[in-house]
């Protein structure tokens, strides 16, 4: 029931990171504020496709 999702930085658009989430119980977009070596800071990292 678990699917891979992609986490993409919202400032530089860079895929970084990958986590697993359970769709029947959220199944809204998982948003979380992780940092990204592009930027060299911590921005907000939202699921994308």
């Amino acid at each position: 029931m678990r699917d891979i999702i992609t986490l993409g930085c919202t400032e530089c658009k860079q895929r970084n990171y990958t986590t697993t989430k359970n769709k029947k119980n959220t199944p809204q977009k998982l948003e979380f504020k992780k940092y990204c070596r592009f930027c060299r800071t911590h921005t907000v990292h939202k699921e994308t496709k």
